[in-house]
């Protein structure tokens, strides 16, 4: 059986959300350790201004494709992006790129969604639910397609505690809800929202769960496979450690931490916090890309990819890692660092009031005092709202399967093993995660180089 290296060269891979963290690293990993596929076709929508070329060009700048640089120069040349919107019929692409895409792809990559917890019902279901449906249609006219691998999360079924590398039945039909909510004012969507999630914690996790069923509806004439990771933090080893572009969940608080601005969070302590390290992650979809291209599987498969059950690293851990914090702050910080994460929801309001609110309303009258712009207050809550969304989150524990990552696991050779590694040593991975990554934004040059 050919090496995931020899099975990759000469294929041409059709990525979505390539100028996302995930995506950038996927696209960096392939380049890298698939130094013979053929070319990478990104599907980018203009944005801020840029063109796609643009958006591209800058991605390619970016610190994290240091080493694929230093080993092919040239390795831009092997990069075509598609003009597209995903929210727009027929994802907005070209009939003659869309004429080249149907004639070339071989592997069909789908890391394109919005993350945000808090998205309206309506575009979360555009982003994630009707842009995989027409991507899987454009996947059914393209002759040489071997594999479709969607991205998802560990939390598409959150309202389980035991979760099981299997597609749950979706809380609703995906084709109803979308057909009722069409003509309904996003006011009103708005209203009803609540009721129609259920007890999912928010619209991303319950849109994804709908993509899941879309998803499974096609795997009898695609050969597909559902990738589930949890919290996905910043890279182990690869490309360097530490690598993150952005302040999404954890990141965001022990950078908040760190700088003196957090100090208070609601989390249970006896909890695992299921961080896992974005090249692992890329790793087994890459794995499970070739897997699913070589046996041809009858039904899809489903990984989660999570590291609770193998490496427990839990909020009160995290807890105690902030609080080192107190003896060596970030540059810059606000105050000097004092992180303390309780359980109780009433010490919790308490040190948001003493701690947060109380210093930024002083900070900003010193602003305003000094003929500066305000600006506390407004970080400040911008805070609280990401630590409530994440609430849900850090209260609580699930258990994952991984019969099938493990079964992915036993059939790659050694060789493959050492390069699409695909679980974070114990005991090494978190701390490290933590350190690096701060040692990364604390960076000039790492800091806002790679974000999108």
């Amino acid at each position: 059986m050919a090496s995931i290296a020899d099975y990759y060269a000469g294929k041409s891979v059709l990525i979505t959300g390539a100028t996302g963290f995930m995506g950038k690293v996927l696209v960096e990993k392939l380049l890298r350790s698939c130094p013979h596929v053929r070319a990478l076709y990104l599907l980018v929508r203009p944005k801020a201004g840029q063109s796609m070329q643009e958006r591209v060009s800058d991605m390619m700048k970016c610190k994290l494709f240091d080493r694929v640089r230093e080993d092919n120069p040239d390795f831009h040349q092997k990069i075509v992006p598609i003009s597209s919107e995903l929210i727009q019929p027929g994802l907005a692409i070209g009939p003659e790129d869309k004429e080249t895409l149907t004639s070339c792809i071989n592997i069909i990559f789908h890391c394109a969604a919005t993350i945000r917890f808090d998205e309206p019902l309506k575009h979360a279901l555009q982003l994630n639910v009707m842009a995989t449906q027409q991507l899987i249609s454009l996947a059914q006219q393209m002759p040489h397609l071997q594999a479709f691998i969607h991205i998802s999360t560990a939390y598409a079924n959150c309202n389980r505690r035991h979760i099981d590398d299997i597609i749950y039945p979706p809380p609703v039909e995906p084709k109803k809800l979308i057909d009722s909510l069409e003509w309904m004012e996003d006011s009103i969507v708005r209203d009803i929202t609540p009721r129609l999630i259920g007890d999912h914690p928010n619209t991303y996790t319950y849109t994804k769960a709908l993509a899941e069923c879309v998803v499974q509806k096609e795997s009898s004439k695609l050969s597909i496979a559902i990738i589930r990771p949890s919290i996905v933090g910043a890279s182990w080893q690869e490309p360097f450690p530490g690598w993150i572009d952005n302040f999404n969940g954890p990141s965001g608080v022990f950078i908040a931490a760190g700088k003196g601005i957090l100090r208070t969070m609601r989390a249970n302590n006896d909890a695992v916090a299921d961080l896992i390290p974005v090249d692992v992650v890329i790793n087994l979809t890459l794995a499970a890309g070739w897997y699913t291209a070589v046996h041809r599987p009858k039904a899809a498969l489903v990984y989660n990819c999570t590291t609770g059950g193998i490496n427990p690293f839990h909020w009160g851990e995290i807890g105690m890692f902030l609080f080192s914090f107190k003896r060596n702050p970030l540059e810059q910080a606000f105050r000097r660092p004092n992180a303390n994460i309780t359980s109780n929801y009433l010490m919790n309001q308490y040190w948001i009031l003493v701690s947060h609110r109380f210093p930024a309303l002083l900070y900003d009258l010193y602003l305003r005092l000094s003929g500066q712009k305000p600006q506390m207050m407004r970080i400040f809550n911008r805070l609280h709202k990401a630590i409530g969304l994440l609430e849900y989150f850090s209260s609580q524990d699930w258990e994952w399967n991984s019969e099938n990552m493990n079964m992915l696991m036993s059939h790659l050779s050694p060789e493959d093993r050492k390069v699409q590694y695909l679980q974070p040593r114990p005991s090494t991975y978190h701390t490290a995660m933590i350190a690096t990554s701060l040692q990364t934004f604390s960076s000039r040059h790492s800091t806002l180089m790679c974000v999108s």
